[in-house]
């Protein structure tokens, strides 16, 4: 999974490999002191759309390339971050729907995971160990 951003005026977003078990104990006990959250929940949380977890994990990867970011002037607007699949974790969820949902919902889900398919990020430097971005 990638955290992208692009804030407006800027011509190509940033693009960060977001795999959360790849994340410093430093990091992760930060995290966990701004958002309340223990790590576990701070990563459904992210996927999930919480924006405090999103603030943070973007702080967080911002801070890796400017070290004296502060916390507070990390301000975005919603559309200017998300959260993308790569294509090889979209194959990975389109293989488990196929063994675990059936009918209407399955076409629902297939249609929408194959239009994601199209312009997902080729992460060839992760292929073969496409992982959910859910810390355990």
């Amino acid at each position: 999974m990638f955290l992208v951003y692009q804030p407006e005026g800027q011509a190509e977003p940033t693009r960060w490999r977001y795999n959360p078990k790849k994340l410093m104990s430093v990091e992760r006990e930060d995290i966990e002191r701004r958002t309340g959250k223990n790590f576990s929940d701070f990563t459904t949380a992210v996927v999930q759309g919480n924006s405090l977890c999103r603030r943070a994990l973007l702080f967080t990867f911002l801070r890796r390339e400017h070290p004296k970011t502060k916390f507070e002037d990390v301000d975005f607007a919603w559309d200017e971050l998300k959260l993308e699949y790569s294509r090889q974790e979209l194959e990975k969820i389109r293989a488990n729907l196929l063994e675990n949902t059936h009918g209407d919902q399955l076409a629902a889900a297939l249609t929408a995971i194959d239009q994601q398919m199209e312009t997902a990020f080729d992460d060839v430097a992760e292929e073969g160990k496409a992982e959910l971005p859910i810390a355990d």
